[in-house]
């Protein structure tokens, strides 16, 4: 493949997290990816090679832990160690607190050694746990029901009163699945957990690369969709969100879900509209560069549509990104903090979000548009005078209701 991307170290490669609870099935998913073409890099490996004998590390954990928790040959006594982290938390966490920095930056040193096309997954144990997931263009969750768990940590040895009580003690479900942009079930056969790689892989992974080192945004297809509200838009907003946060950090005045897969009850088509109010306008050239190293790339220089019409084009400037995931297509709307569209956007959402009964007529206009329409694009355009028609009402409702 050709070297599209500017950077190579860390900033072009896909970057994918991978993690699950134990008995999920991690390894074999980890082994399917890597017959694919994946690079993998386990973090499990590197937390034994970071405290192998004669590392700064394993000389680290000896000068808090004391030479009792040594083997004969210089190395960790995983015995010793296992013994005393199970029985005080507190020894858990300084031993983490160890561990757990050398294993990010021997990661990321790999992670930047990778090929400018690379898919390289990192296998974490606990990503979600320590608040990795933003870190990665991608996390995928490989998930199994319970009694699947227990049968496959009992085929490693352990009764299943033991394997019942591990899974007990890892962090819920729920809290992987928060951060999972993709779950694997591995309560199948082996059959059927390949078919599920193969499909992410040639579907999601593999233009998922491609689009981020060529810097291509997803568009949103002509062909119209609408769907009823989805509970999983606001988990994506979410994870959209925390990347964006990393990358901007303070030059983000603040950000928001925007649009109708931001209101509750509303249909939609599946894209996340995500609104940056950035402090100054020359922060929308500023921040180009980073949000496409990181999977965002400019889709168009424009304008908002002014309201009132007569009002100074020059006001309503804003600079759309695009999201590079094609399993999750998203909008990066750029606005200046002074930007009247900026603020519209807000009070349009939160109003519908409040009166049920305006969103339910504007529902019945995007269910007549869409009816209409021959594609997206015109659907687009049909709807613009709608909302700007319904905007002295969100005015009066912002005035009387103490919005903002």
């Amino acid at each position: 493949m050709g070297d599209v991307c500017p950077k190579v170290d860390n900033g072009c490669m896909l970057r994918v997290g991978l993690t699950g609870g134990i008995g999920a099935g991690k390894s074999t998913v980890t082994a399917l990816l890597a017959e694919r073409g994946a690079v993998i890099v386990d973090s499990d490996v590197l937390a034994r090679e970071v405290i192998a004998p004669g590392t700064p590390g394993i000389g680290a954990v000896s000068d808090v832990f004391g030479a009792d928790v040594l083997g004969a040959d210089g190395g960790l006594d995983r015995a010793a160690m296992a013994r005393l982290v199970f029985a005080d938390p507190e020894a858990r966490r300084r031993l983490e607190g160890i561990i757990h920095p050398l294993v990010r930056a021997e990661a990321e040193r790999r992670f930047a050694t990778a090929p400018s096309d690379a898919i390289v997954v990192n296998d974490v144990p606990l990503l979600a746990e320590v608040g990795l997931a933003p870190t990665f263009d991608l996390v995928i969750v490989v998930a199994a029901d319970q009694p699947t768990r227990v049968a496959r940590l009992a085929g490693r040895g352990m009764n299943a009163e033991d394997a019942a009580a591990r899974i007990a003690a890892q962090a819920p479900d729920a809290v992987r699945d928060a951060v999972a942009d993709a779950i694997i079930d591995n309560s199948g056969g082996p059959v059927e957990l390949e078919t599920a790689v193969e499909r992410l892989w040639m579907e999601r992974l593999l233009p998922f690369e491609h689009n981020k080192r060529h810097r291509t945004p997803v568009k949103r297809p002509e062909e119209l969709a609408l769907v009823e509200y989805q509970p999983t838009w606001a988990a994506a907003y979410r994870r959209i969100e925390a990347r964006l946060l990393r990358v901007l950090d303070d030059r983000a005045v603040r950000i928001d879900h925007i649009g109708s897969t931001s209101v509750p009850g509303l249909l939609g088509k599946d894209v996340i509209d995500v609104q940056v109010i950035l402090s100054e306008a020359s922060d929308l050239l500023d921040v180009a560069e980073p949000l496409a190293d990181n999977g965002f790339p400019l889709s168009s220089d424009t304008a908002d549509t002014p309201f009132p019409a007569d009002d100074d084009p020059a006001r309503w400037r804003k600079r759309l990104h695009g999201g590079t995931d094609p399993g999750q297509i998203c909008h990066i709307h750029l606005r200046p903090a002074a930007s009247p569209a900026a603020r519209l956007s807000l009070l349009f959402r939160d109003w519908l979000r409040t009166d049920a009964a305006v969103r339910e007529r504007y529902a019945d206009a995007k269910r007549r548009l869409a009816a209409e329409a021959p594609n997206a694009s015109a659907y687009a355009a049909a709807k613009e005078p709608i909302v700007s028609e319904m905007l002295p009402a969100a005015e009066h409702w912002a005035a009387t209701s103490g919005w903002g």
